[in-house]
């Protein structure tokens, strides 16, 4: 579909019944959008104003926090647009803009999570070298990384799918992902095996990454004393919870394209709805919980909410 400017859009149908339920959608999803920015806001301004928590481990928690709002800012506005639009559509260009973030943070997330892996495995296993080897150009250079691997990952393959001509303007989704690739014409050989690369450079690999260091502290804890164990626990379950559901939702994510045709509209609005909702609603619950710096500085901060009323 061309307008004047011969622009291309694409029509977003994995809406249900958005006619009938566009009020109710509306208010479920920005109240959503709001607790996310909030709760995830206020990790990273507690974990910036406190300098107690002016740690590694903290300031990845702060990154990941950071990417929720950025990866919920792209996807929710769209969405609000849509469900007061008669019309659910996208420009080709802001499709793929969408798509290159998506998958820019969702990938960040994975190096973030390796890194605090990292962390927490120098912590526990090698007490001592600590401060020697978690400097802060060694942090900076994490989480840049985190950020700037997974960009240029992306930017080729949003780089690739751009000269793919159209001949599909109908996307089975509510915002732009893998499934993009099924409006090219033909199916790109070049696409699919640079996104398996892609796949295993920024996911797989840091996954594996996790799981063998996290074996490590596991082993070494279980030799040491209560103390130690107690310290892993406490610091570790938390990141596993996180890396476990999120893992969950990404092999959704890369299943479902899969699957075109297979999975009922339905079940795919529904399983759509939670991958944007999980993930950045459930980082700060999970590390405000389980994290005991941060958990006393949001009673404290809550305490101090009450006292001022």
């Amino acid at each position: 579909m061309n307008d004047g400017l011969n622009v291309t859009y694409i029509t977003l149908g994995g809406y249900v019944e958005v006619n009938k339920y566009r009020s109710l959608y509306f208010l479920i999803m920005f109240t959503v959008y709001v607790l996310i920015i909030c709760s995830n806001s206020t990790i990273v301004c507690l974990i910036w104003i406190h300098k107690n928590l002016h740690e590694p481990m903290y300031m990845f928690i702060a990154a990941l926090s950071l990417n929720s709002v950025l990866f919920s800012t792209v996807i929710y506005p769209k969405l609000f647009i849509d469900f007061i639009s008669e019309k659910q559509i996208i420009s080709y260009p802001a499709c793929l803009l969408q798509w290159f973030i998506y998958y820019s943070l969702g990938a960040s997330d994975f190096l973030l999570l390796a890194a605090m892996a990292y962390d927490r495995y120098v912590s526990i296993c090698k007490p001592l070298q600590y401060p020697t080897i978690m400097r802060k150009a060694v942090i900076s250079v994490l989480l840049l990384s985190a950020w700037l691997v997974p960009a240029a990952h992306v930017m080729v393959a949003v780089a690739l799918a751009a000269d793919r001509k159209l001949c599909h303007f109908s996307l089975n989704g509510i915002f732009c992902n893998n499934s993009v690739y099924q409006l090219h014409c033909v199916t790109s050989t070049v696409l699919s095996v640079y996104g398996l690369v892609v796949l295993f450079n920024v996911a797989l690999l840091p996954v594996l990454f996790i799981l063998f260091t996290y074996a490590k502290i596991l082993i070494i804890s279980y030799r040491s004393s209560r103390d130690v164990r107690t310290k892993a626990a406490q610091t570790c379950l938390p990141h596993l919870i996180v890396l476990i559901s999120f893992s969950c939702l990404c092999a959704y994510d890369i299943i479902i394209a899969r699957l075109e045709s297979d999975v009922p509209k339905t079940a795919r609005f529904i399983m759509t709805l939670q991958m944007i909702l999980y993930h950045p609603l459930f980082n700060p619950i999970i590390y405000g919980l389980k994290m005991k710096e941060i958990s006393k500085h949001i009673q404290r901060l809550f305490c101090q909410v009450k006292l001022t009323k």
